[in-house]
């Protein structure tokens, strides 16, 4: 397990920003796994968020522990993966995705996976790269 997803899981819930249009869009987001060394989230493809992750695959995601002052902040790209068996993963490691999603195979459950990463975290005694 990287450092970027042991630190996320500490983590209640994390913020994922986009851009859309010429600003940016932040919402929070809770679910997310660590498969094959990749980080990935979810959302559905009827949302904003979606069609701002297609128009533009930049983003970042920010989040913090609340019973220290330690933070992180990723950077990456955010690529839409559309393999059933990842999704089940997903599923899998997330269950509270069933609310919304009844199966891997529902036309809406949208996968990213997020390349390019860069992930630093801060603490009290400086940042810290992850990668």
């Amino acid at each position: 397990m990287s450092k970027t997803y042991e630190f996320l899981k500490l983590c209640d819930f994390f913020i994922l920003t986009t851009i859309n249009d010429s600003a940016p869009a932040a919402r929070p987001f809770g679910a997310t796994m660590e498969y094959e060394d990749e980080l990935y989230f979810s959302t559905a493809n009827t949302k904003d968020v979606y069609s701002q992750l297609i128009k533009n695959p930049s983003i970042q995601i920010v989040a913090k522990r609340v019973e220290i002052r330690e933070w992180i902040r990723i950077d990456g790209k955010a690529i839409e993966i559309n393999d059933l068996s990842i999704k089940q993963i997903m599923l899998d490691i997330c269950p509270v995705l069933l609310k919304h999603f009844a199966s891997n195979e529902c036309n809406y459950f949208a996968l990213f996976k997020i390349l390019e990463m860069k992930s630093s975290l801060y603490t009290a005694n400086g940042i810290v790269s992850l990668n």
